[in-house]
């Protein structure tokens, strides 16, 4: 079914709101999911702070073309049956949760996906930021790693204070 002239202008000022803020866009094809699986996967996206979209790409096109940063950015991977995984918040939730998903649902396949910066990345790359680590995990692992030295320290020391009291005692017998 068509959609007016308006409602286009309407789609393509959102998709241009959320791209302009986005730090991370990835699409997969999502040929032969199912409403519902649909609606699993926008649920669980909500919940990681990300946005879902299922837009014509010629609408995304125009979106970008209305964004510096998109202008020049290579469109072409932008065929078929796409859905779209946008955040503002964090440059790796979107593949993750598109790669996730495509766990338990091979229907959906990731295809490619476009940095904050304007970058296209193809299939690997995409892939490829879905296994890293999200920022806070990240974040997790460089504080753990900070905090290694200080807990080593305490360790030693308390282990040095009971062997002193231990030979204290023994002294003492």
């Amino acid at each position: 079914m068509a959609i007016s002239k308006a409602k286009k202008d309407t789609l393509v000022a959102d998709l241009t709101a959320l791209l302009s803020d986005a730090k991370l866009t990835a699409y997969a094809r999502y040929q032969g999911l199912t409403v519902a699986d649909l609606q699993e996967l926008r649920k669980t996206a909500r919940e990681a702070g990300v946005r879902i979209k299922v837009v014509k790409n010629r609408l995304v096109r125009v979106a970008m073309n209305e964004i510096g940063v998109y202008k020049d950015t290579d469109t072409t991977g932008l065929t078929g049956q796409l859905i779209y995984a946008i955040s503002d918040s964090d440059e790796v939730a979107p593949a993750k949760i598109l790669a996730e998903f495509a766990k338990t649902h091979p229907a959906l396949e990731l295809a490619g996906g476009f940095s904050g910066e304007g970058k296209a990345m193809d299939q690997a790359e995409i892939t490829t930021l879905a296994k890293m680590p999200s920022k806070n995990e990240l974040i997790a692992q460089v504080v753990a790693q900070l905090l290694s030295p200080i807990n080593d320290v305490v360790s030693a020391t308390s282990n040095g204070l009971s062997d002193i009291v231990s030979g204290l005692e023994a002294k003492a017998a």
